[in-house]
Formats: structure tokens, C-alpha cells, sequence
């Protein structure tokens, strides 16, 4: 399966902001006892890249990327690490031509059906919607996406426990993301049986959602 295929069959996506790189290979380990061998690392830290090339060499069989990505140096940073996916929290065109010319798998942050449509011409169809609550949610997905046949969306931002099975169940939404499974706090007091336990939670959360909507 390729990035894509495999993020959407997951159908969740922890987000991750590591501190200190030392906690890459326990968080791995945690995240994959909960059923979830995924992480987007993010570049909101200098121990980013380190920490993707940590969290990679401890666990190979996790699909790694790496977040708010903001330009081709820290794109260029991520894939050196072994990062499989970018992801940015807007269009930023010189990072998704490179990662396109790269042959590296980019999900571009999309706010508005003119972003989604600069995206969509260059043959991107999963597109991050960020940040979804507070742009509308729900709602406002709802009214622009049938202007938008094709694209599929992985929101971002006021994802949690709570909300995740009703975004799940909409028909265009590829996968969701969210911080709650692996918090700063959590990795800094080494609570990995907590990770554990609420990545655990997503995945069934995700099965849920995607069980009530085939019973439609």
C-alpha cells in the first residue's frame, strides 16, 4: 500500500510535538502496543529531525512523517531523516512542487476552496483542513466540498476523542488528526501506557465510525 492508502486505512493520525529525542523510540513502541503505527512528527522543535530519525531506526515498521513543514529546507530536513510524508499547515506551492518533483508524498493545509483548487491542479486530492474547528468544522466542509468532487480531506485542529467518529463518518474525510494520543506533557513525564491506552481508543474509535457507516 502507499502513504496515502495506508494513512487513510489507519484513519487516524498522531500528531506529535517531541522535546527531547530520547522519548522517540518509547513513544514508537507505545503507539504501536495501542494498534497504531503511524506518527507525524512535527517541526515545531529542534529535535524534529532528530527525533524522526530516532523514532524511525527504533521502530522501522511505523510510517513516520513530519508536520508544520513551512518550507523545502525543513521538507529537505525531514525526508534526509527518513520522514515518508510532509505535511504543512497551508499551501505552500515550493514545498509541494518539490515534494512532487521528489516523488515524496505532501498533504498541503487548505483553508479555502481557492487553495483547495491550486492543490487539486497539481494532482493533490487529500488535502489538510486546518484548522478545522475553528474554521467551522463540520459545516463549513459540508458546504464547500460538493464544489470540490475528488478531494478528500484529513482535518486538523479541534480533532479529539470526542468529535473524531463524526468526522470520520463523512463521506469525504480520508483520515483525522490530533495531538490528544501523545501530548508534550505525557512523553515529559513518561506516561507511555496512557499513549498507549488512548491510541488504543482512537482505533477503535475509528472502527466505529467506519462500521455505523457501512450499516447506512
Amino acid at each position: 500500500m502507499d502513504v496515502l492508502s495506508t494513512l487513510g486505512g489507519l484513519g487516524i493520525i498522531p500528531v506529535v510535538k517531541i522535546e527531547d529525542s530520547n522519548f522517540a523510540g518509547r513513544l514508537g513502541e507505545a503507539l504501536i502496543n495501542g494498534g497504531l503505527p503511524c506518527a507525524e512528527i512535527t517541526f515545531r522543535t529542534r529535535n524534529a529531525e532528530e527525533s524522526i530519525q530516532r523514532l524511525i531506526a527504533a521502530q522501522p515498521e511505523m510510517l513516520v512523517g513530519a508536520g508544520t513543514v513551512l518550507s523545502m529546507d525543513q521538507a529537505k530536513q525531514a525526508i534526509s531523516a527518513g520522514a515518508r510524508f510532509i505535511v504543512s499547515p497551508g499551501l505552500n506551492i515550493q514545498v509541494v512542487d518539490w515534494c512532487l518533483e521528489q516523488g515524496v508524498t505532501v498533504i498541503p493545509g487548505i483553508a479555502t476552496p481557492s487553495e483547495a483548487m491550486l492543490a487539486m491542479r497539481r494532482g493533490l486530492n487529500v488535502l489538510k483542513f486546518f484548522p478545522a474547528e475553528a474554521l467551522g468544522g463540520i459545516n463549513y466542509l459540508n458546504a464547500i466540498s460538493p464544489a470540490l468532487p475528488g478531494a478528500r480531506y484529513l482535518p486538523t485542529g479541534g480533532i479529539s476523542a470526542e468529535n473524531m467518529i463524526t468526522w470520520l463518518k463523512l463521506p469525504y474525510i480520508h483520515a483525522v488528526a490530533g495531538s490528544w494520543m501523545a501530548t508534550p506533557k505525557l512523553l515529559a513525564e513518561s506516561r507511555f501506557e496512557e499513549i498507549t491506552r488512548l491510541a488504543s481508543q482512537a482505533v477503535e474509535n475509528v472502527r466505529t465510525a467506519r462500521q455505523k457507516t457501512e450499516e447506512k
